[in-house]
């Protein structure tokens, strides 16, 4: 009886002996990484971007970084800086160290690679060819305003989609990211592309560059109603 009792006391001792060898802070499991040393894609996406842009790059309130389009419209240099140095005039802050945030240049890169990696597909526009990421016209506020009454207001107007012509709505985007979302939709939230934004989902010609460079004088000179030199129409959406 005494030998098993010894034996019993002796077997919890080496299991004991084994579990504090795998304790967090043994020195042979290897030193934890430091933060600035983490290039895990996943791990740097989840800890900073997730709030925004959602688990697995949608369905957050920021742009939804998993749309192919999105993804093939923006190219490598443009993506990285806006990773780095944030957007003004929206939500995003900067994140490389070098513009005050807390990520170091590998990180940021480690960033943009992984978004390929994960979000890019071939032929993402199945051949046909979008507006220019970049706005290079000058555009119309009032010929703006009568494309977006023709191609834009009737999803727009109803409480179910997003009230864009809020100036509460304006004042958190950009026009630079209003021209991204006109061009490249948003499939998580069933914002269609430049090339099926017409009324009740109908077939249309797609909207031409300068199309979108109108729409988007139009929401900028809500920003500021005095600016806007059309009197609204009489369908216009509610504001």
């Amino acid at each position: 009886m005494r030998l098993g009792v010894l034996y019993g006391i002796v077997l919890g001792l080496a299991l004991l002996t084994a579990g504090c060898n795998a304790m967090p802070g043994d020195p042979r499991s290897g030193p934890p990484i430091p933060p600035d040393q983490v290039t895990d894609f996943h791990i740097l996406y989840n800890r900073n971007c997730q709030a925004c842009h959602g688990a697995n790059g949608r369905n957050g309130p920021a742009i939804d970084l998993a749309n192919p389009e999105y993804e093939a419209l923006i190219d490598d240099t443009t993506l990285r800086r806006i990773v780095a140095n944030g957007m003004p005039g929206t939500e995003m802050p900067a994140w490389a160290q070098s513009a005050g945030g807390m990520l170091t240049d590998a990180q940021v890169n480690a960033l943009v690679a992984g978004m390929r990696r994960e979000w890019a597909r071939p032929n993402a526009f199945a051949g046909g060819t979008p507006p220019p990421y970049a706005q290079n016209q000058t555009g119309d506020a009032k010929r703006g305003q009568q494309t977006y009454q023709a191609r834009c207001a009737s999803c727009h107007h109803t409480p179910a989609h997003q009230q864009v012509t809020s100036p509460v709505y304006l004042s958190l985007v950009s026009d630079q990211m209003l021209r991204t979302l006109i061009i490249a939709g948003r499939p998580d939230i069933r914002q269609p592309d430049w090339r099926h934004d017409t009324p009740n989902g109908g077939a249309g010609q797609p909207l031409s560059a300068q199309d979108v460079t109108d729409i988007v004088a139009y929401l900028h000179a809500l920003r500021n109603p005095d600016e806007v030199s059309a009197a609204p129409l009489s369908n216009a959406p509610r504001r």
